[in-house]
């Protein structure tokens, strides 16, 4: 029989983690072990506010498909005993390829909300996007994360000067990119918020008590914090789609952009870039980056692939404009997706529901771990491909298997 002392070094029990949000966010080593961690303590209609998309959510699916079909090519016998995550983004070194990207009504997703979004990306050396729908005012944030690197996400109403306003706000609160939004002349067609009676608050009904009764802790903070307070307006009582049809302005054009570049004082990026043509109109039209970007399904349902338009994008706008940074969301659930997306020729990447996932799992904590699981991922991928640096990745790094492949009429 061995004896305890030989068996005493092999036998490690783990330290006990007390905290219940450390013990549940330590076991999460996945974006979609957030995911899930988020749909346990998560009310049904914020939960699916987040992880919805429009129509029969299409556009979604094949975006986390096109992912899904990279096949990555690695290169052997590389030293990659460190590697560097950090690139120049809109003038400004950023610590990863990655940042939050705008999400509105946050703060009813989990109460720390567009707080914790800052402070998380600030501590990670990243920017951090405030929406125009956000539930945290621009200075309020500004003030959480004076550090930090902050960008103001603009969606262009039909009151115009309300619309400025905010604007000037951010630039001198200090934000220092412009994000035009431009994918949103209506509102689309998301079908979990109609069935569940999603509005702007909550509605109590049985439904709603009923589904409160296993997730206590979410509805305590929610009654017990401040009312949700948004960024660009007082308040709201109604359906998010009624919302959105009320402020939006179907009526704007290339000219509108103009209008706003030259009054805009820092970078301005536009969000929802979804031809080749388009992109290359906006890079003739002086912008600085355009943002591949179907709105994360949630706009119009089979919109183009944002991964399957990159290399069409990179290649027009490169050709004339090199300048120009093209950036890319939608679909993105792990750093192996980000480091897809660089070597396919993405400049920089922006995550919607992977941050909010985080969010409602765990609060601030959550971000910060969102963060981690895809820092880790992205120098794992890059370690396993060969490359040291982001520029070190290239097209060849990446095959996409095809799946879907246009009819040719």
């Amino acid at each position: 029989m061995p004896k305890r002392h030989d068996l005493a070094p092999l036998l490690r029990f783990r330290r006990p983690i007390v905290s219940p949000r450390e013990r549940r966010l330590a076991a999460a080593l996945t974006i979609e072990d957030l995911r899930r961690i988020a749909r346990r303590r998560t009310p049904r209609a914020a939960f699916d506010y987040t992880d919805g998309a429009a129509d029969q959510e299409v556009s979604l699916a094949r975006a986390r498909q096109a992912f899904g079909d990279v096949e990555f090519r690695p290169r052997i016998l590389r030293d990659v005993s460190t590697v560097d995550t950090s690139r120049v983004v809109l003038g400004q070194r950023v610590a990863l390829p990655f940042g939050i990207a705008p999400t509105g009504f946050t703060r009813m997703m989990q109460t720390e909300g567009e707080i914790a979004g800052a402070q998380a990306a600030a501590a990670a050396g990243i920017p951090f996007a405030l929406s125009t729908m956000g539930t945290t005012s621009i200075e309020d944030v500004a003030a959480a994360a004076p550090g930090g690197r902050r960008w103001f996400q603009l969606y262009m109403w039909k009151d115009r000067d309300r619309s400025m306003a905010l604007v000037d706000r951010a630039a001198r609160a200090g934000y220092d990119t412009l994000l035009v939004t431009v994918d949103v002349p209506v509102a689309g067609a998301r079908l979990r918020d109609v069935r569940n009676g999603m509005t702007i608050p909550p509605t109590l009904t049985l439904r709603t008590v009923l589904d409160a009764l296993p997730r206590p802790a979410w509805w305590f903070d929610f009654l017990t914090t401040e009312p949700l307070a948004f960024a660009s307006l007082d308040s709201w009582s109604g359906t998010v789609a009624d919302l959105l049809d009320t402020m939006f302005d179907p009526t704007v054009t290339y000219d509108d952009l103009a209008w706003i570049r030259d009054q805009w004082p820092g970078k301005v990026v536009v969000k929802g870039v979804q031809t080749v043509d388009d992109a290359r109109r906006l890079a003739d039209a002086g912008i600085d980056a355009v943002l591949l970007s179907n709105h994360g399904g949630r706009q119009l349902d089979r919109a183009p692939v944002p991964f399957h338009l990159l290399p069409d994008v990179v290649d027009a706008v490169g050709a004339h404009h090199p300048d120009v940074e093209v950036h890319l969301d939608t679909g993105i659930t792990s750093g192996q997706d980000i480091v897809a997306a660089l070597a396919h020729g993405a400049h920089f990447t922006l995550i919607g529901r992977a941050y909010l996932y985080g969010l409602m799992a765990g609060g601030r904590d959550g971000v910060d771990r969102t963060i981690e699981i895809l820092r880790s991922q992205v120098e794992r991928t890059m370690r396993l491909l060969g490359v040291r640096t982001l520029d070190e990745l290239e097209p060849d790094h990446v095959t996409q298997l095809v799946r879907l492949e246009p009819r040719r009429w």
